[in-house]
């Protein structure tokens, strides 16, 4: 009986040191996208979160500085030499399988950092800054973190590139560039929060890309319009809500495409409804009388 307690509690023991003694050389990498779906031209933007459950310090980019406290009472809590690899894997589907896309820049994927042990690091990476997304397709994108000759991965994720659904079009003539068209596509698409309209850019010069701007959401009861004007500022309106409108401004030039801003404003209708309203409140605009003998 006494040998059985013994095996029976050294069991226990053992079980419940697994279950709850923190690991001690584990790093993961994980890999969360803003959307499953993402309109061609588009960034693809993710978040790469980075836990460091070993003894060491990971990182990249060299001699990277480690802060501690928040807003005006940051200090400098140390400095490290950290060398770490850090890159995404992205693979296309294909009808043999999956075919990996060879990277076309030459920077980093984040930005420096340096992860102590027992902490970790949330880090923003563009996919497509990367890896040239031009085609509708399926694709699979796979995180790694290289530290003292290990590779860590995480769990791959699934996206795809697609056309959108054409709304609107509109070109743009340059006078200085007697032969270059730049054509604007406004596209629709669903997102996780209802569905978004897309603003695509293309330059008769097939070398020349723009990134697509999301423009938000859309309410598909109007037909949003593009307006391109001649000094070079590119107008979209769209409607947001059953009472407003999304005006979204562009600086479009021969070498450039800029976003100017957005503003929210009111639909027309609501709007005069609203000023009129706002007249006669409270008694605050009476109808005028006249003599039942004039005229004027």
């Amino acid at each position: 009986m006494n040998s059985v307690r013994f095996c029976l509690g050294f069991f226990l023991s053992i079980v419940s040191a697994a279950l709850f003694a923190a690991p001690t050389s584990e790093i993961t990498v994980n890999l969360k996208l803003d959307a499953s779906d993402f309109v061609l031209g588009e960034r693809v933007r993710a978040v790469l979160d980075i836990a460091n459950y070993s003894p060491d310090v990971i990182g990249t980019g060299g001699k990277v500085r480690v802060w501690g406290g928040e807003g005006t009472n940051k200090v400098l809590k140390s400095s490290y030499n950290v060398n770490d690899k850090v890159f995404i894997e992205v693979y296309r589907s294909t009808d043999s399988g999956l075919e990996q896309l060879t990277r076309i820049s030459r920077h980093e994927f984040v930005s420096p950092f340096a992860v102590e042990t027992g902490e970790g690091q949330k880090l923003e990476v563009f996919l497509a800054d990367h890896y040239a997304l031009d085609v509708a397709n399926r694709f699979v994108a796979k995180p790694v973190l290289v530290h003292a000759g290990t590779r860590y991965e995480g769990l791959p994720r699934v996206f795809d590139m697609v056309e959108g659904v054409n709304v609107t079009e509109a070109s743009q003539l340059f006078q200085s560039r007697k032969n270059m068209q730049r054509d604007f596509s406004v596209v629709y698409w669903p997102r996780a929060n209802g569905e978004h309209l897309f603003l695509k850019a293309s330059d008769t010069n097939p070398e020349r890309t723009w990134r697509t701007t999301d423009l938000g959401y859309v309410l598909r009861i109007t037909k949003p319009i593009v307006s391109v004007c001649k000094d070079g500022r590119v107008f979209v309106l769209h409607r947001l809500d059953q009472d407003r409108f999304v005006r979204t401004e562009f600086w479009s030039l021969p070498d450039d495409l800029e976003f100017r801003g957005r503003s929210v404003v009111l639909d027309p209708v609501t709007a005069g409804t609203q000023s009129v309203r706002e007249l006669y409140r409270d008694g605050g605009v009476k109808p005028r009388k006249n003599p039942w003998w004039k005229f004027w």
